[in-house]
């Protein structure tokens, strides 16, 4: 046979489509390689890469975290490599010289044939005289059999070496790049978007494992190969070398060519998938915000156009890869020819040194030769690949760090006092150096005072807190804690040193006693015992059924705003720390629980320095000290009263906030302020409190509350194991549904026309190899005629003929590759869009679903769409294509030698079982442990989107231990494999070997008993070996296609998922006038993911139009929630809710939310410019620039917007960071005002601002309630006074409503709350 042929037992033709390559099918088989970019899943690693595309890092610099044991089992694999790479050159020598004395057989079969023709038909077989072809064949096999067995061995080391290694250093990487990312400057975050984080740890960092494993050492012994090639071509027959080598630049060249097109479309693929990758994200996060403006349908847009650029891309590709493999083809066809033609020429001219074996040997080792480098170099590929993940990765991991707070360096004195001063300090955001925040800032704070921060918002207050904290450091100035600049202190120790609660704050996926061990480690239950009663959070914890341990869900979404900031509170009150920052602590609370936080907050200053930002003065006044901010300067300060007699900054703010007031509240807020009775009253309020909860539970409330505690041990292991079972629950939940192939078939429906002529391309092409394989042997049967003119004459023929073959090869592979990556990428891109636009219309209870988090669905989107495609076109071309070569192969060969072809049908399972094994190791090798992986993930985006947080508790290394322990269980079970995968790959490149020598063994017994002719032994045993080949590849495409079957499923799944609040439906009523009426009548709701406890209770109270309508009451009472309801987010479990005397149920749920307008405590701006955010307000139409203009107006943010550089155009950044509360909060009200809503929802609309922006957002509110239905939810009490309905809600239900005097006369719950406010 010729080698060629055997090689195509090898799968390593796949190339990346998993078709045949015909640049291994030259080489014997054996070589074959783990075809990289054959396993499957590969072809959609990177994604959501910009592509460093020239920086990358050196070579050597790549394995710069090797140990000195690791780079020595690096070498030896080197050299087991090199060994098994020089194998495959000796083969085809051996090969020669067995093809000679086949050829020598066949000669003189001949010559006696022609001798004595009629004799030969008459006494059958005719001894061949000099000739015992059996014992000659005997040794060549043995020759074999070694080989095979040096390859099994060196085979095994080379590749488990390497993986072990690249295991290793893989997670050593994975653990440097998170602790770096964790202990970047502040100011580094600002310019790395966190989606963009989590790329690199997955993604990039799966890029370098893959450059640093078994990839080099193939590399090499490719490399070898094709030294090794050359030098025996050299020494067999120079004249023939030099002739062959005249074709390889050509091949070289195409190789070369295509993979450089290939690597710039995959970037510019990956980056255009990137792109609508981050739109995803960013309207998942905001999916409340997205829904009740129905933007659904503008982001579903959005991220389409992102995805047309995408699919271009991927179409390019597809036809790019196949037409350069076409071409390859070619050029190798025509080489068999040219290498014959001029074969025959010479052992016709020169028949001293060359023979036919000669010409064979010369002719593989070169061609083998050749292949072997355009083999090795996509392995070289993905180590340039890894050296350019490698480059942005290393780079942050060598980043300098100013700020470091892992660093043991700089002073940690044994006590702190706490004393701080700010000497004219200067400051700017690194991200936006054009905006002066601080100007010259001085101030300062005498230890165990506290001082309050006053001024309107963007004045830099805040960014104060974050300078104390060492975020930053100033540009000019200095800040001081004890008389020393802080930037000589230990950075952590400082930090250590502050306990800080911020304005949103931020809990972790926990539960509440782990968030609240979070401010201190070594916590004990007392601790967190106190702290909880300190922040006055005992309560309502004592209500949750878990206690402690009820889990907060992602982000703290479980709990309500006051409840998160309580628990906040607890958590910096745990580490009792010296200096204590308020960032607004209180503005999220309502009343009731303002007081007694406050009450706890005025309980935790004493003794202690504390700096309070506060919007709302009437929490300051007690404060030692106040301080007036302007434009970044601190202009004036004093204690209240000073301040308020200078009539300066703080009197102007004061006055626009009491304005509102009543004379006889003055009154009262005067008596109060003058501080007789502030801490009796706090203190009764509190001792009221817990009478309250012992008394309502029967007095066992402390009692349980210890058992709380000490439950929240225990229940840390079950919950354990808990979530392994559950776990376990969701992956049988996730596979359910199993998709018939022609279901993932009828997706691609619509593109029927692509798939006929890709079928028909690759029906054609199936023909390709036994026809290249019936012409090899038919040359060689050439060599053993002895007349040289016909000689002469059949080669050119044949030539000629190998030339044609490759034109059809060209062809149906241009067709195929065109066809199928079109039908593929439009599918690819038609199921991204549909899966989104599904997702979008889950209702939101199914976001509330963890298994649903925005990073679980982003994955979804980028990976499953592209993964189906690999099931649906290729596939059925493949399938073609092999039942092609098959059948073809079949008839053939058993035509020519049916006892040969029954012995090589024995052998062909072991050869595709040996393939199949090796590409379902290499399926496992790859898909590693992705769920742990995936924890890791989780882990990784929780700590990076909260750095702030993380930071200023000090909890980088807790967190960065957890991420660690995330990774063990990856790492082991990727250590375990790495020999099982060594062992596959060099069984799958030695069985050939073995094989080889059993067939040509039998082939020479059926020879010498003149059962065949040799040319017939050469040609069933090329036929069926391409064909197995065939199979080898398609069956190895199984794993690729369970994954596809899976994606395809959960798919599917989704687009068929009606979810009970269909925003898609079109059914419901639109009235055309619609009033504002609003009623709920008897609502019961609970949280669908919480179903055991009950928010609304049977809430009834209505509003008719133009009524404003102000819920207040304690936190987590059920006030957002009913506009939540309103909006219809979620469904009442009983009970109705009307507009207009209609059940919002039975109305059009597009209609319903654009008859809204919802202003949010926590608004949500989207990373694009101020016009568009105003003008998401109303998706229904283009809003014009005026209306944008009127709404800014109206919502005092105009002049604001005006000073910017870009004015309308300015970018607000991911989230809206770029803008301080107030801003972000006057746009949100300019975006609801812009659907000129019938009914105004405005859900804690100003409690965020400072007294001065709320005054002036306050007046546009004003304005924009007239002749509006209108429902406010307010902790700040003076916001409502003058609504004309005021509904007190205490557990679910309503308990008194009226306007603000008739409640106050009644003496009730509402007296109780406003009191509790003024007092303060």
């Amino acid at each position: 046979m010729t080698v060629g042929a055997e090689s195509s037992s090898h799968p390593q033709a796949a190339s990346p489509n998993g078709h045949h390559n015909p640049a291994y099918s030259a080489d014997e088989g054996v070589c074959e390689v783990p075809q990289e970019e054959f396993r499957p899943g590969s072809k959609h690693k990177m994604k959501g890469k910009d592509e460093q595309s020239m920086k990358a890092v050196g070579f050597f610099q790549l394995f710069r975290y090797a140990t000195c044991l690791e780079a020595l089992m690096m070498v030896l694999g080197l050299g087991c490599a090199a060994l098994h790479g020089i194998t495959l050159p000796i083969m085809c020598v051996v090969f020669g010289q067995m093809t000679d004395s086949f050829v020598l057989s066949g000669q003189q079969l001949n010559l006696t044939g022609l001798g004595n023709f009629s004799t030969n038909l008459s006494s059958g077989c005719v001894a061949i005289p000099g000739i015992d072809i059996e014992a000659s064949m005997s040794q060549h096999a043995y020759y074999f059999v070694a080989l095979g067995a040096a390859v099994l061995l060196l085979g095994t080391f080379q590749v488990t070496l390497f993986l072990l290694t690249a295991t290793r250093q893989t997670k050593r990487i994975r653990e440097k790049y998170f602790h770096a990312v964790l202990h970047q400057p502040m100011a580094w975050f600002d310019t790395h978007p966190i989606g963009e984080l989590n790329t690199r740890l997955t993604d990039d960092i799966n890029t370098i494992n893959d450059g640093l494993g078994d990839k080099i050492c193939i590399f090499v012994q490719f490399f070898c190969t094709f030294l090794a090639g050359f030098i025996i071509g050299f020494i067999y027959g120079w004249k023939l070398t030099l002739v062959i080598m005249s074709v390889s630049p050509l091949l070289a060249a195409s190789a070369a060519v295509w993979s450089k097109i290939l690597a710039t479309l995959t970037s510019k693929e990956l980056s255009a998938y990137a792109k609508a990758g981050a739109v995803a994200e960013e309207i998942l996060v905001a999916i409340r915000t997205v829904v009740a403006f129905n933007g659904q349908q503008k982001a579903a847009e959005k991220y389409e156009k992102n995805l047309i650029t995408a699919k271009d891309f991927g179409v390019k590709k597809a036809v790019t890869t196949n037409v350069s493999m076409g071409l390859t083809q070619f050029f190798i066809f025509g080489a068999y020819a040219l290498a014959f033609w001029y074969g025959t020429k010479l052992t016709v001219d020169d028949p001293v040194n060359y023979s036919i074996g000669k010409v064979i040997i010369v002719f593989f080792s070169v061609m083998i030769g050749a292949f072997s480098l355009g083999q090795g170099a996509p392995n070289l590929e993905s180590v340039a690949k890894a050296r350019g993940a490698a480059y942005s990765i290393y780079n942050t991991i060598d980043m300098p760090r100013p700020i470091d707070s892992s660093s043991e360096e700089g002073y940690k004195p044994d006590s702190v006092r706490g004393d701080i001063e700010f000497r004219n300090v200067h400051f700017s955001y690194p991200s936006r150096k054009d905006v002066k925040i601080l100007q010259g800032m001085s101030l300062k704070v005498p230890h165990g005072k506290t001082i309050a921060l006053v001024g309107a918002s963007g004045c830099g207050k805040s960014t104060t807190i974050q300078l104390l904290q060492r975020f930053y450091d100033p540009e000019a100035g200095e800040v001081t804690l004890d008389g020393r600049d802080i930037r000589s202190l230990n950075v952590r120790w400082l930090r250590e040193n502050m306990g800080i609660v911020s304005q949103e704050p931020v809990l972790f996926g926990t539960t509440i006693a782990e968030n609240i061990r979070y401010g201190r480690e070594d916590a004990t239950d007392q601790d967190i015992d106190r702290a909880v009663r300190e922040a006055n959070a005992y309560e309502f914890i004592s209500k949750l059924p878990d206690g402690l341990n009820t889990m907060v869900g992602e982000r703290g979404a479980q709990l309500s705003g006051g409840q998160k900031q309580r628990i906040a509170i607890a958590r910096a009150l745990v580490k009792n720390p010296k200096i204590l920052l308020l960032d607004e602590a209180t503005s999220a609370l309502d009343t009731q629980s303002e007081a007694i936080v406050q009450a706890a907050l005025d309980k935790a200053r004493a003794g202690r320095t504390t700096i309070v930002i506060a919007h709302r003065l009437s929490t300051i006044r007690t404060a030692d000290m106040i301080a007036g901010f302007k434009d970044g300067e601190v202009v004036e300060q004093g204690t209240h009263g000073e301040l308020m007699s200078k009539k300066g900054v703080y009197h102007s703010l004061v006055m626009q906030q009491t304005a509102g007031r009543s004379a006889d509240d003055e009154a009262a807020d005067e008596n109060v302020s003058e501080g007789e009775s502030l801490d009796d009253l706090s203190d009764a309020e509190h001792s009221d409190d817990l009478m309250d909860v012992t008394t309502a539970n029967g007095g066992f409330a402390r009692s349980s509350w210890r058992s709380i505690s000490l439950r929240s041990k225990r229940s840390r292991s079950s919950s354990k194991s808990k979530s392994k079972r559950t776990n376990k629950a969701e992956k049988e939940e996730e596979s359910v549904p199993d998709v018939p192939f022609s279901r993932i078939l009828a997706l691609n429906k619509s593109e029927w026309p692509y798939l006929l002529v890709g079928t028909l391309a690759s029906f054609v092409g199936g023909g390709v190899y036994p026809a290249v394989a019936i012409l090899f042997a038919k040359i060689i049967g050439v060599f053993s005629e002895p007349d040289p003119e016909v000689k002469r004459q059949k080669a050119l023929m044949f030539s000629l003929l190998f030339l044609l073959v490759g034109a059809v090869a060209f062809l149906t592979f241009f067709f195929q590759g065109y066809m199928f990556g079109k039908s593929g990428e439009i599918l690819t891109m038609r199921l991204r869009s549909q899966a989104f636009k599904a997702i979008l219309r889950q209702d939101i209870s199914w976001f509330d679903d963890h298994k649903n988090a925005v990073g679980v669905l982003t994955t979804k989107l980028a990976t499953d769409a592209s993964l189906v495609k690999g099931a649906a076109g290729s596939r059925l071309g493949l399938a073609t294509n092999t039942i092609c070569a098959l059948v073809i192969a079949m008839i053939v060969a058993f035509f020519h030698s049916w006892q040969l072809t029954l012995m090589i049908l024995a052998c062909t399972p072991i050869l595709t079982g040996a393939n199949f094994i090796q590409m379902r190791a290499m399926a496992g090798h790859t898909s590693k442990d992705q769920s742990a992986l995936e924890m890791s993930g989780r882990i990784s985006t929780e700590t990076v989107e909260n750095f702030k947080t993380v930071v200023s508790l000090t909890k980088e290394d807790v967190f960065f231990r957890k991420f660690n322990d995330s990774l063990n269980k990856p790492y082991r079970s990727a250590l375990c494999k790495a020999p099982i995968y060594g062992i596959t790959f060099a069984l799958a490149q030695a069985i050939p070997y073995f094989v080889n020598a059993a067939v040509f063994r039998f082939g020479s017994w059926l020879i010498a008993h003149c059962h065949t002719q040799f040319e017939n032994v050469f040609l069933v045993f090329s036929v069926i070996v391409f064909a197995a080949m065939s199979i080898g590849q398609s069956s190895s495409f199984a794993p690729d296609f369970a994954k596809a079957k899976a994606a395809a499923g959960r798919i599917l799944a989704l687009l068929e998922k009606t979810p009970e609040i269909d925003i898609y439906s079109e059914a419901g009523d639109k009235p055309i006038n619609f009033k504002g009426d609003i009623e709920f009548r008897d609502v019961h709701f609970f949280y669908p993911t919480r179903p055991n406890i009950k928010i609304l209770q049977g809430l009834n109270v209505s509003v008719t139009q133009g009524q404003t309508l102000a819920l207040v009451g304690g936190s987590g009472c059920g006030k957002s929630t009913s506009i939540q309801l309103l909006e219809r987010f979620y469904n009442p479990a009983g009970g109705q809710v009307f507009a207009d005397g209609m059940d919002t149920r039975g109305l059009n749920l597009a209609w319903l939310r654009s008859q809204l307008g919802l202003v949010s405590q926590e608004p949500i701006l989207f990373d694009c410019t101020i016009t568009e955010n105003i003008q998401y307000g109303d998706n229904s139409r283009v809003v014009s620039q005026e209306e944008v203009v009127e709404a800014a107006i109206s919502a005092n943010i105009h002049n604001f917007i005006s000073d910017l550089p870009e004015k309308y155009n300015t970018r607000v950044g991911d989230k809206g960071t770029q803008l301080s509360g107030g801003q972000k909060q006057r746009i949100a009200i300019a975006r609801a005002l812009v659907r000129k809503p019938k009914v105004l929802l405005l859900d804690e609309a100003t409690s965020a601002l400072d007294t001065e922006s709320e005054k002036i957002v306050q007046k546009a509110l004003d304005e924009a309630r007239k002749g509006r239905t209108c429902i406010v939810i307010a902790h700040r009490l003076t916001t409502v006074q003058n609504a004309d309905i005021i509904a007190v809600i205490q557990n679910g239900q309503v308990v008194e409503q009226g306007m603000h005097s008739e409640l106050m006369a009644k003496h009730g719950a509402y007296y109780a709350l406003v009191n509790a406010q003024v007092s303060h």
